[in-house]
This record gives C-alpha cells, structure tokens and sequence, in this order.
C-alpha cells in the first residue's frame, strides 16, 4: 500500500470530476467541453476523474484528448471498472435514462470479474489515448447483480493485481453505499475510496464510522458530490434545489439556510464551505468539484483557494448543524 507522501493524490487536493463533459443531464460542445478542461488546467487543477459511465464514454475521450496535449507527468488521472461497454445496433434514442444527453450507442454490462476488470481497463486507455491511468476504481460494486460481497471479493484483487503489478499507482472503490465502503476499507486491498455524497457539509454519515476504519488501516478518500446534487452549491439555497438526485425537502433546505448564515457571518459563502469541509478530516486526501463552463471552473477554483477561518467551523459544531 502506498505510504502517505508516495501516494498518487497527495500534493492533488483538489479534483476535476469530468461527468459533465460526458454530457451529464445536457449537451455540451466539443469546444465547450475543451474550454472547461483547459479552465481547469489554467486554474492549477492537476487531478482529473472519469469513467466509463459518463457519457457512455464521452468524458473519457474528450479527457484524453485533452490531457494528450500535456506532460503526463504534470497530472494524476483516475478511471473506473465494472461497467463494460457493448455496441448496440441499430442506434435507438438516448442515454438520458442515466443522465446523459448522448446517443444510446451502447449498453453497460456489470462485470467486476479479473477478465472484466482488465478489458474495462484496456478500453478505458483506448478512448483515453493514454498509456496509464493512475489510480482504477472499481465503480458502484453495490449495484452488481451477483451482489456487493461478490463483487468486492473478485474486484478488490482484481484491480489491486493491477496495482502490484504497476501496471497502476493506487486502487479502491468508488460509491455512496456506507457498507460497501467499510468492506473495501477494511479489505487490505485498497488505498483510496471515492465517497460519494457521504461526506459534506450537510451529510456527514461517513465520519461515523468508515473515516475512523479508513485512518485505522492507513486508506485516503475522495469525497464527490460534495455539493449534494446542487443543494450546496449556490450561496442561497432555492425551494426547489436538488439533493442527492432527488428534490431536497423542506427541513434540507432549512438547515442549509441555517449553515448559510452561519458562514456569512464570517465572510464565506455556502459554496466555499463546502469545498472547504471534506479535507478537514485527516482521512480525506482530496475533493472533487465539476463544472460546464469555464466560468464555473473559474468560481470554483478561487473558492478553493479561500482560507475558512476555524471559527466558522467552531460555530456549526455549536449549533449542532457539523458534528
């Protein structure tokens, strides 16, 4: 396992999660796409994350062709297995039953096997154009038709094989299922978990017990999602804001008021705490932010850059709204 200052993320703390250019829930450009990678790239931002999930493959073509255009040693680029892609024909609609305004060109067929594990790979640096990705996660083992143990018991040797072989620098999981999380952290296989939406500013359900299991056997995480689907992700909540792919309730939006204030108390907006909350545990090494345009890159990468003050954070553990 990769010791702390060896590690892949460890000078990368903050990511570009590349889903958008895979056209997530809208069309967007090639040029578009371009203009928002190079924002990142101009803003500092050398950790990129994909998979080919996103855009049924899309995100992972139109990242590669980017980063081709750039030192390979300048970044650190993350992929995921246990979705192989098949070519479907005749072509029949889109992909928007998974979010993503593509063609249905193809269909996603689980498979967390070692064969699978490798051929997701070996397609991943196809449509990548690259000759390496740094760090392979096994992605959403808890939706594998066989079952998260069964998929975690041939995926977790799986791609840590790969990892041992060098063939990568660091393995895990990535998802937003709490137990799937606390086997792969417990494993012995892994060095970094992608959490998703369990570790923000308004959810904090993994700093119960999976971020205590990750210190305890020397794992990194990512946290995505860190904006809950949107709700996190403008100063002022709406009504109508989403949380975690769905429409947040009252109370959400309530206490995401309730935070606001707080923050603006101290001269920070809600989106900056935000971003700002994940790496306050020792356990988290980076987190992921995206965007589709270049101006939203622009706003995220100076928020990163802010200096919360400690009493901020002081004052949510006062009003019980942070643990």
């Amino acid at each position: 396992m990769n010791s702390a200052a060896q590690h892949p993320l460890a000078t990368h703390p903050l990511a570009f999660g590349a889903a958008t250019v895979g056209n997530l829930y809208r069309e967007v450009s090639d040029e578009r796409a371009w203009a928002v990678l190079d924002a990142a790239w101009q803003a500092g931002i050398r950790h990129f994350d994909t998979a080919p999930h996103y855009g049924i493959g899309l995100s992972e073509r139109r990242l590669g062709a980017f980063l081709q255009t750039k030192p390979r040693d300048e970044f650190v680029i993350s992929t995921k297995v246990g979705r192989i892609l098949e070519p479907v024909t005749p072509v029949e609609g889109d992909d928007m039953q998974h979010d993503f305004a593509v063609p249905k060109t193809h269909v996603r067929r689980y498979d967390y096997s070692a064969d699978g594990v490798r051929r997701s790979l070996d397609e991943s640096l196809e449509r990548l154009g690259l000759d390496r990705v740094d760090v392979l996660y096994l992605h959403d083992p808890e939706l594998a038709a066989e079952g998260t143990d069964a998929a975690l018991a041939a995926g977790l040797p799986a791609v840590a094989s790969l990892r041992d072989q060098g063939v990568v620098r660091g393995v895990g999981i990535g998802s937003k299922d709490l137990d799937a999380l606390s086997q792969a952290a417990v494993s012995g296989f892994a060095d970094v978990l992608m959490i998703s939406a369990q570790y923000t500013l308004l959810e904090q359900a993994a700093g119960e017990r999976l971020l205590p299991l990750m210190l305890e056997h020397g794992v990194r995480g990512v946290a995505v999602s860190i904006f809950n689907s949107g709700l996190l992700a403008k100063p002022r909540p709406a009504s109508d804001a989403r949380f975690d792919y769905g429409s947040a309730s009252a109370e959400l939006v309530a206490r995401a008021h309730r935070i606001a204030d707080i923050c603006e108390s101290h001269g920070v907006d809600l989106p900056t705490a935000a971003i700002a909350f994940p790496l306050r545990h020792e356990a988290m090494a980076a987190r992921a932010v995206s965007a589709s345009s270049r101006e939203q890159v622009e706003q995220t990468a100076a928020r990163a850059a802010v200096d919360v003050p400690d009493a901020l954070w002081s004052d949510l553990t006062a009003a019980g709204l942070i643990p």
